[in-house]
Parts: structure tokens; sequence; C-alpha cells
């Protein structure tokens, strides 16, 4: 993709979503605060220097209260529908705070994702890691390792510790990806409202017949008195179980696809297991599951690089060309899972530091660990699918490897 040298908006079309490094190479060198648009007609502002894009996650200035985007869009005079336009029930989140009401969300809610709580899990991922791999190796010589491996991993553990049935989960799974992806106003519209009655109706019967899961702890979580809304404990569900399982199948399915590209990554790992923790960081920065971070926008002028972005716009801060930087890692454009990746912004800077950080890694790490040790010829069945049309998320839409 080719930048014009003047002011006028970068188009993001599917050549970006499927190498989206392709442009911020170029961006991080003449445009490092460039306007673009999205498919969905949203101008805003992307920040793609790890040494910009850092401070720019933690800065107070650039706001993210889902509340006032109607306002800044009002003011921008821009046509197009406000980014994610989700059902106001579930967009009530930390995520979408501020200081104090997101100190308040992430105090209550932060208990029940603890390093000893996370740790405890480990025994059941390690197990579902198992009866997933006999479940390929079963349906084998080919599958796609999004649909047999990938995805039901990370989505049964966050039902599992969320509370949420069985038989609605691949449900959810066709609403999660309606809302990331580029549908249209009205398809997203229906996975968002479809989406808030389930999770409204989870909340309430938790509320009424708590169990012992994550979700009936939050629904009895206070601090000093204070316990979240059943509102916002509905927005609070939606959060955690998109963020908790579409990070994680990217997580794996990307650095699956990094590692059968580079075989001799793949037998490294091989030959020291010990080295995949520090192999999981690298492939959250080599091609980590988020690709632009979530909307920010600026409650006044905000310089960033020598370039003043006016008050009431949306920045965007890419993850993916910050984790490029080679002024942050050298070679960075190469995979090297003995690499210090130590610093990677796949998980976010700063207050909105991703909560289920450790819970991502743990699963990436079990995942890795099972799926190197019980396919030792995996390989590429055929070229994978295309990236998702999405901004936020980066993953694939299918992996079909011959196990």
């Amino acid at each position: 993709m080719t930048i014009d040298q003047d002011s006028r908006p970068i188009v993001l079309d599917e050549t970006f979503f499927d190498d989206p490094e392709a442009l911020y190479r170029e961006l991080r060198v003449d445009r490092p605060v460039a306007r673009a648009v999205a498919p969905t007609g949203m101008t805003f502002w992307i920040v793609s220097r790890y040494d910009d894009a850092r401070p720019a996650l933690n800065d107070p200035r650039l706001s993210k209260d889902a509340a006032r985007i109607p306002e800044v869009i009002a003011r921008s005079g821009d046509d197009a529908p406000p980014p994610r336009a989700f059902a106001e029930s579930l967009v009530a989140h930390m995520l979408n705070a501020d200081p104090p009401d997101h100190t308040r969300l992430r105090k209550l809610v932060g208990k029940a994702f603890t390093m000893r709580a996370i740790a405890r899990l480990r025994p059941r991922i390690e197990q579902l890691a198992g009866e997933l791999a006999d479940s390929m190796a079963a349906a084998g010589p080919s599958v796609d390792l999004l649909d047999e491996f990938a995805f039901p991993l990370p989505m049964t553990v966050i039902c599992e510790i969320l509370g949420v049935p069985q038989e609605r989960r691949e449900e959810f799974r066709d609403w999660s990806n309606t809302l990331l992806s580029g549908a249209s106003d009205e398809e997203r519209g229906a996975a968002a409202g479809a989406m808030a009655q389930f999770l409204s109706q989870l909340v309430a019967d938790k509320a009424a017949n708590p169990g012992d899961d994550m979700l009936s702890d939050i629904v009895r979580a206070s601090e000093d008195g204070d316990t979240l809304s059943p509102g916002e404990t509905t927005a609070m569900a939606f959060l955690l179980l998109v963020a908790g399982h579409e990070t994680t199948v990217n997580l794996i399915g990307n650095g699956m696809l990094a590692l059968l590209r580079h075989p001799d990554q793949m037998a490294r790992l091989r030959a020291d297991p010990d080295l995949i923790p520090g192999a999981v960081e690298e492939f959250l920065r080599y091609d980590g599951p988020v690709n632009l971070a979530t909307f920010r926008f600026t409650t006044e002028p905000v310089e960033i690089a020598g370039t003043t972005i006016p008050k009431g716009e949306f920045v965007l801060v890419s993850l993916i060309g910050a984790n490029h930087d080679p002024d942050r890692y050298a070679d960075a454009e190469q995979l090297d899972v003995e690499r210090d990746a130590s610093g990677h912004l796949a998980f976010g800077y700063g207050i909105h530091h991703c909560l289920g950080a450790p819970l991502a890694r743990l699963e990436g790490e079990i995942a890795f660990r099972t799926l190197l040790d019980r396919f030792p010829d995996i390989a590429l069945d055929g070229e994978p699918g295309s990236f998702r049309m999405s901004t936020l998320i980066h993953g694939l839409t299918r992996l079909p490897v011959r196990i």
C-alpha cells in the first residue's frame, strides 16, 4: 500500500487487513500520526511508533468514555455510525470508562483475576487441551486448527469460568464474530441485541441462583459497600466473554501460523519446551491478536510526534505497528522465539492493560506445549484463510493443517 504524501486520509482496504504491517512500516517513517478512514466510513488518527503509542495508551487526554462518543460524532459532522455501536447495555464496562468510573469497575472485578486464581485453572486447561488434541487426531489427517482447537479451548475456559451453558457457546461465537467484523450495521445490531438479551438473563440467573463460577462472584462482588449494577454486570460479562476468547483464539492461530512458516523456530521449541512461555510473548509481539486498540478521542488538542490532533477526534493506537518498530526491537520483522519480547503492547499499557493477560498467557503456553508435543509432523495444508476485516481483531478466518 502506497502512502500519498499529503493530508488526505489513508483508506483501509482489504489489503490492509491481510498485512497491516506493510502500511505501518511506511507510516512509522513518513507519517507516524496519520488520518485514516475505515471501511465503515469512520475517520480517525493512527499512531504507529512505539515511543508514541505507549504513552498514548495511558494519556488521560485520550478519553475512552463511551457515553460521550455520540457527542464527538455530532461535533465532527461525520455521517458514519459511531465506532462499534453495540447495544447500550453492552458498553458500560471498564474498557469504555475513564477514572474514577474505570477505577471503581476494575477494582470490583480485579479480585477474580489474581495470579493465584488463574494458576488454579492450569489442570483444567491442560485437560481441555489434551481432549481437543485427541479430537483433532481422530478428525485428521486434515483439520481447521481454528475450529478444532484454537477456538474451543479459550471459549470453553471462559464459559466455564463464567458459567455459560454449553448449548449457547456456538451461538455466542457467531455473535462475537459478527460484532467484531465488517458486517453491516443491521447485522451487528441484531447480534448485539441477541447477545445483550442473553447476557442480561444470564446475570439475572446468577443473581437469583449463584453458583461456583466467576460471574456469580462478580454479581456478589462488593468494595466498601459498592456493587455493580445489573447493567454494569451485563456489560462486564460481555467484555470478559468476548475479550476472554477472541484474543486467545488469535494468539494461538497467529502463533501457530508463524511457527508453521518458520520451521526452524518450531524446531527450537521442540528441542527446548522451556522456551515456550517466552515464545508466547514473541508471538504476541510478532503477530498479535489486536491490530488497532479500541477507540479513544481527544478531550483537548494533543500533540503526538509533532502532529497536533484537534479536540474531539478519534485516535487508534496501532499495537502491531508499535510492536514492529525497529527502534524498539532489533530485527523486528523476524520471528525469534528466544527474543526478549518484554515491553510489547499486545495487551495494551497503563490503566487499561488487559485484565485477562495472565489467563491468555497461561492458555497460550498450554496450547503450544500440547500442539507441539502431540503433532510432531504438523504442517500447513494449503493456504490459510484471509484475515478478518476488523480494525480491532487481527485473526485468521481459517487455518488448515495436516497432522
